[in-house]
């Protein structure tokens, strides 16, 4: 019996990862880390790579590709590091915000209130 939500196929991840449970140890992708393609998919890509290729068109996270490719995030952060390493995306980090000053905030929240 299986529970909802496991993938009862492991050896399909370990084909696709080439047996690796995890990515170099210099990987830049979290789960808001933003992914996006530098190229086309190319003919004989494994297909997982072309998917992801062809979801990154625009700035696309980790996570959202892991979910529309229906696999675990470690799973989609080796496949993203394999493409990283080859060129063929980039990652960035979305910016942080910047850091308000306080009046600032305090005079949004009085304007807030007289609403």
């Amino acid at each position: 019996m299986s529970r909802p939500g496991r993938d009862d196929a492991p050896d399909r991840l370990y084909t696709l990862t080439g047996g690796r449970s995890r990515p170099g140890p210099d990987s830049p992708f979290d789960l808001v880390t933003l992914v996006v393609a530098e190229c086309d998919p190319a003919p004989g890509m494994q297909s997982e790579h072309s998917a992801i290729l062809r979801m990154a068109d625009r700035p696309t996270a980790v996570v959202e590709i892991a979910a529309e490719l229906g696999l675990p995030v470690s799973i989609t952060r080796i496949l993203l590091s394999d493409l990283l390493a080859s060129g063929r995306v980039s990652a960035r980090h979305p910016r942080k915000a910047a850091v308000l000053d306080p009046d600032i905030l305090e005079q949004v929240l009085v304007g807030l209130r007289n609403l």
